[in-house]
């Protein structure tokens, strides 16, 4: 049989990236003449990689952004990020004892986020973590991402793994439905970036703490 494999999104699930993301974006559209953002506003901005936030936070301010200036100040949002990365973000509380206790039953991991990849990698290098995944997929590492069931099937193929024996945790509806799309359960996480209650996305299980993350959890879904 082949291992069963824990797949993660990372911004709002893995990782509390709220500081950082928001810094970089006030940065950004700050050259640009725009209010700054406020954590208030991050589930509406989160979550479908650096382009979107910038084009959201233009929508939230009632302005227009041309196709050359987003990726002009795409650009900008990137280095300023990627930079200062870690930054203040940090694993959320019982993350690091629940992937020991997946790995030490056996179970894979891996990260699937609509964030950059060349991002996540560099994130999750920095927190020290990149060993622990089997594989580590972002918005850009297949022509299409989450909600796209391809996205977290190729990410499953890439962990070598079965979408038979995988799980899916997020904190957005994006990854509720990629879940849903490639025939996978899912767990929502509440504590992330999502602008509604995550147990209305309809996850097939909510866990509250990383503390609720264990080995039998994961068979049970896996045996539904």
């Amino acid at each position: 049989m082949s291992a069963s494999l824990v797949v993660f999104d990372l911004d709002g699930t893995l990782i509390d990236t709220a500081h950082d993301l928001v810094a970089s974006l006030n940065h950004t559209i700050g050259l640009e003449g725009l209010e700054p953002v406020g954590y208030g506003d991050l589930t509406y901005l989160v979550g479908h990689g650096g382009q979107v936030m910038i084009k959201r936070a233009f929508s939230l301010r009632g302005r227009e952004i041309s196709d050359e200036a987003l990726q002009r100040m795409l650009a900008v949002f990137v280095e300023h990020y990627a930079a200062a990365m870690p930054g203040v973000s940090v694993p959320y509380p019982g993350l690091i004892d629940a992937m020991d206790r997946l790995a030490s039953a056996g179970h894979r991991l891996a990260v699937c986020t609509n964030k950059m990849e060349g991002l996540a990698r560099r994130l999750v290098d920095g927190l020290g973590l990149t060993s622990r995944f089997a594989a580590i997929t972002g918005g850009d590492t297949f022509a299409v991402r989450k909600p796209d069931a391809e996205h977290l099937l190729g990410t499953i193929r890439l962990a070598e793994a079965d979408p038979m024996r995988t799980v899916m945790i997020g904190d957005s509806l994006n990854d509720m439905l990629v879940a849903r799309n490639a025939g996978v359960p899912s767990i929502g996480v509440p504590f992330g970036y999502s602008d509604v209650p995550v147990a209305e996305l309809e996850p097939t299980h909510v866990i509250t703490h990383f503390d609720e993350l264990t080995p039998d959890l994961v068979a049970r879904l896996l045996a539904r």
